[in-house]
Order: structure tokens, then sequence, then C-alpha cells
């Protein structure tokens, strides 16, 4: 992925904005153990107090966008050049609201350095439970400051999302709203193991960002333009010292294969979470910002909620101008008592049409309840899925490293709208003990083309996807839906070679306006999708575009390539015993 930039200078730059405020670096944050943590407050001119939107992550800052990720600010302002209508986005860090924008508001914005990362000294633990026991006394210390109004709330993308799941597990007391854009609520399923195999993403993204801005870097590390300050503490520590001041999320991931405590206390517990909340997701999240905010949204305990998914890339909406409305009006009604929030819908959903064209609608719940689900039958021998149940009994067998089963639906004969979460059920056997599978929903024009879609952090991406170790199929029982499979990830049940069990994969939600004449399609794979097409698109991340982006799993421990050069995988579907994709058909919910 993209990294931080060092700037070719560490001259002071001299803020220049377009608004008023004040600006506080580096107010110290005492913590329940004696650590001071450090942030930077943003606040109005003058002394009247106001609401606090808080952000905690380990990604420093006060490292500037535009210095720290310049392919990405080019992007931002290429999309959306009304950020720069009101501010002059010196003070735009990554994945953090823009206090220019914000301040006129009438909030303050205050932004902690999580424990062991930029300006807080102490051990740094990405997303784990001591990190929200941080926001707690966080989110206190804010309210009782004199600028404040003792009315908090959290915001923040990514990072800064999936730290406000743990910590309004926990309840503060002045914690008034969250907001979390695109970030998981749930560490195994959404982030580590999808469906048990080991996502690389985490590993990658933590030796690429946090590892960047560890506490103690000093300056050997970038610098606060606007103070001169590193922006990982004056302290330089020696390379063992870094070492011992860090929990490697990489390694925990790699060590634990099944849920259980080390997951869990990075995951937010939706009974305890009773707070007002505003989760946002997005469409072209596959493999981390599309379910997290889903299942939070749908399981937390609070009376308030609402669910917000749209499409584009990660970090772009979160600033334009709807997007700062939509998250000032939420937070406008559960921190100042004003507007009228209190009668949105709860579901809010940007219904995707080919050519990334999206229209606005608001639901009542999610899944939405008159949805037709809809069983599409596979037919592997000859590579159609469809409606109609098979008669005869069909199988299909190909590479684990290979290039897969492709099927197709005839084309629509009318505008067909699916939106909502879909699950694959497969017939599998294996040559050996397990299988990866790796099901990917597609979308062709009538020419058979593929629509792809600019997805969160890759600028091609399919219609949706899902996946499933074979060992890990266990259901958990209670807390699954024909329409959402849940597995419990707390053993491995290896298989007999050649004998067919059934697979129930949990496919990620999608949204998207068929057009007459399209067709979709289901690839069923032993790896990685990659639709083979390489010409350059910029995107924030540093990859070349796969359609999966940097969600890729080829860990060499996790996927040992000996045990899948030579593993071939069969698909079986007959009359008794069918495969299927369920659908989520909207009736008369065309766009």
């Amino acid at each position: 992925m993209e990294q931080p930039q060092r700037p070719e200078s560490s001259a002071l730059h001299e803020l220049d904005l377009v608004a008023d405020l004040v600006a506080e670096w580096d107010v110290p944050i005492p913590m329940r153990d004696g650590v001071v943590l450090r942030a930077d407050v943003f606040r109005p001119v003058g002394d009247a107090p106001s609401p606090v939107l808080l952000s905690y992550g380990g990604y420093g800052k006060n490292l500037p966008i535009q210095v720290a990720y310049p392919a990405a600010w080019r992007i931002l302002l290429k999309q959306r050049p009304e950020v720069l209508v009101g501010s002059s986005g010196q003070l735009m860090s990554w994945e953090l609201p823009d206090p220019e924008r914000w301040i006129p508001l009438g909030y303050t914005l205050v932004r902690v350095d999580a424990r062991g990362t930029g300006r807080s000294p102490g051990v740094m633990d990405n997303m784990s439970s001591p990190e929200a026991d941080d926001i707690y006394d966080a989110v206190e210390w804010a309210a009782a400051q004199s600028w404040s109004t003792g009315k908090i709330g959290l915001t923040g993308v990514s990072y800064m999302a999936i730290v406000q799941w743990t910590a309004a597990s926990r309840n503060p007391p002045h914690l008034s709203a969250i907001c979390p854009w695109e970030g998981a609520s749930d560490w195994y399923r959404d982030v580590s193991r999808h469906g048990g195999i080991l996502s690389d993403f985490a590993s990658s993204w933590y030796q690429g960002q946090p590892l960047k801005i560890q506490h103690g870097t000093g300056p050997r590390g970038w610098r606060n333009p606007f103070t001169g300050e590193p922006a990982a503490g004056a302290e330089e520590l020696s390379d063992e010292a870094l070492v011992r001041n860090r929990q490697d999320l990489s390694i925990g991931m790699r060590e634990q294969e099944f849920d259980g405590d080390y997951y869990r206390a990075r995951s937010g517990r939706f009974d305890d979470i009773k707070v007002p909340l505003l989760s946002a997701g997005n469409w072209g999240g596959q493999g981390m910002h599309l379910r997290g905010n889903v299942e939070g949204f749908t399981n937390a305990a609070s009376k308030h909620k609402w669910l917000e998914i749209h499409g584009g890339n990660h970090w772009t909406r979160f600033y334009s101008d709807e997007g700062v409305e939509l998250q000032r009006r939420f937070f406008d009604f559960f921190l100042k008592g004003e507007g009228d929030w209190g009668n949105e819908p709860p579901v809010l959903l940007q219904i995707r049409h080919p050519g990334e064209i999206f229209v606005a609608r608001k639901e009542q719940e999610w899944p939405l309840a008159r949805t037709e689900w809809t069983p599409f039958y596979l037919n592997p021998a000859d590579s159609m899925i469809g409606v109609t149940l098979p008669t005869a009994d069909t199988t299909a067998t190909f590479d684990a490293l290979g290039q897969g089963l492709d099927l197709r639906t005839k084309p629509f004969r009318e505008t067909t709208e699916i939106t909502g979460p879909l699950a694959c059920h497969l017939w599998v056997s294996s040559s050996g003990t397990d299988a990866d599978l790796f099901v990917v929903v597609r979308l062709f024009d009538p020419d058979g083309i593929e629509a792809f879609f600019e997805g969160s952090v890759d600028t091609r991406v399919p219609l949706t996807q899902g996946w499933l170790r074979a060992s890990h199929r266990e259901l958990d029982i209670q807390l699954s839906r024909p329409d959402r499979p849940y597995h419990s990830h707390a053993r491995a049940l290896p298989l007999t070679p050649g004998e067919p069990v059934e697979l129930a994969i949990e496919v990620w939600p999608t949204s998207i306006v068929v057009p007459t004449g399209y067709s979709l399609g289901l690839t069923v794979l032993g790896r990685d999708f990659d639709h083979g097409r390489r010409d350059a698109e910029e995107g924030m991340m540093a990859i070349e575009s796969t359609g999966v982006g940097p969600f890729t799993h080829r860990d060499p421990e996790d996927r040992a390539a000996g045990t899948l050069e030579n593993l071939r995988i069969t698909v079986h579907s007959s009359a008794e015993h069918p495969s299927y994709l369920l659908v989520p058909i909207i009736p008369g919910g065309e766009a």
C-alpha cells in the first residue's frame, strides 16, 4: 500500500488557514495506568464550550494527507474538489475529519495518537482492549474540559472506526454518539481470517503504516510541518527497544487459527453497545470495509441506530459535502439536540447501477423485508446458473491453484435489483483433507464484457466475494441465517478425500440494478480472484489492481503451496443436493 512519504524538507510551515480556529498541539491526556497520551485539539475561537468529536488512531495525528499520502490527496481533489472550499486542507490528516470544515459547524476536534504511536508513549498494541480503555479515559477527559459541553462523539475512518466499536462496548458515561465509517467490528471475520483463511492485509498494513509511526522512531521519522517536532516523538529508541514496545499483529493472527479471546478483545461486544450510532459501509469494501458496518448495525443493542452504505473509494465520501452533511446532521441531533435526524429511516442506501451511478433510497430495515430470496442453482457441467432446480447429477473439478469454475446466468429479460447479503451453498469434495473456497459474484454486459466497480482500496472490483475453508464449515446455529451463514471457527473438521460435504459460504452484501440483457456470473476458485487486467489506474494503494486489492490470501504457512499444487476440488449439484447461490432480489426496487 502507499507508504507515508517523508517530506523533502523538515522546514517549518506557517499555518495559513481559511477558517478561524485555535490549534493546540500535543495536549496531555492522562490514562488510568499513568501513561500520558498526546492529542491535538482544534476548537472555536472564544470561551464558549462546544461538543467534541474525538478520534483515536495509529497513523499520526498530524501527518497531512497531501504530504504523507500524495496519491490519495490527488484522487481526493480530482473526485471531490469541494474539500478545499472553506478549507486550506493543511490540517487534513489521514482518515480524520478536517478541522476547517468542522470548527465553523460548532464542534471541537480532539485527535489522540494511539498508545505507542506518534507522540504518545507506551506499548503499541493496535486496536486492542487497552486501546478501548484509553478511548474511555480520553472521552471522560474531554468531557471535563472547560471548552467542552460534555457531549462527546467518536468519528473517523477505518482504524478510527474499528476502535469505536470496542470503546462503545465499554459505554463511557459522556459518550453521546459514534459514527464508525468503513471499519470492521469483528476482528476475526472482517479483517484477519475470511472464512477461516488468513488474510495478508493486516500483516502488510501493520508493516506499512503503524510501524512507520511507532513512538520512539524519533528524528529518523516524519516531522510535524507546523511545529517541527518529530511526529513519532522526540525520543529515539533503539531497534531492539522498539520491538519490545509493540505487539506484532502479524504474528498474533498467524498463531491464532480459531476465533477466541485474541480476536474478541479487538471486536465490538454488540450486546453492550447502547450509544446512538451511524454505521457507514462501502459496497466496494470487500475484505474489510463493509461487513463490520452491517453486522455492527444489525446486532448492536442501541435503540437509536442507522446504517448507511455507499460506493466509491475508501476516503473521498467521508470528506465530501454530502458525507460531511450526513455526519453533521447525525451529530447535531445527538450532541447538540438540534435538527430532525431522529425522523430519518434507519437504513440509508446508495443503490448502485453500472457505470458508478448511485441513487439514494431510504429503507426501514436490513435486510429489506420485501426481499425475494431467490436460489440460483448451479449446473457445473454446463457452466450455467439459473432458477431451475437441476434434474441430473452434475460435477465439475478444478485445480486449487487453477482457473476455477466459471458459471453464467442467461441474460436478464427485465431490469432487476439485487440488494442485500448473499449466501452460496456448495456441495464440495476434495482430493485432500481440506479445501479453501473463494466465491466471486460478477456482472457482465450484453457483449460479455465484465462490469467492474471502484472498490474501497482497489480501482476495479467485482460485485462481491465470499470465502470459506472447508474444515471451518461448522455453523453457529443460533447466529446463522439462511442469507448470512455464521461459522463458529472453533475447531477444524477435516474432509474425507472424495466425499462431498455441504458448505454454506457467507457472501458479503452487495447492491446492483441489473439492466436488461446483462448476466450474473459466479466464479468458484481455490485461490484469490484476479480479473487479469493490468492497465494502470492510480489508486491510494500502491499495488496492481487484481479485483481484491490488498486482501489477498497467500501466507506461506496458512496456504502452504505443497498442499495446494496438486489439490483438486470438485463442485457437485443434483436435485437432492443442489448447489446454489441465494440472491436477494428486490421486487419493484429499481432505483
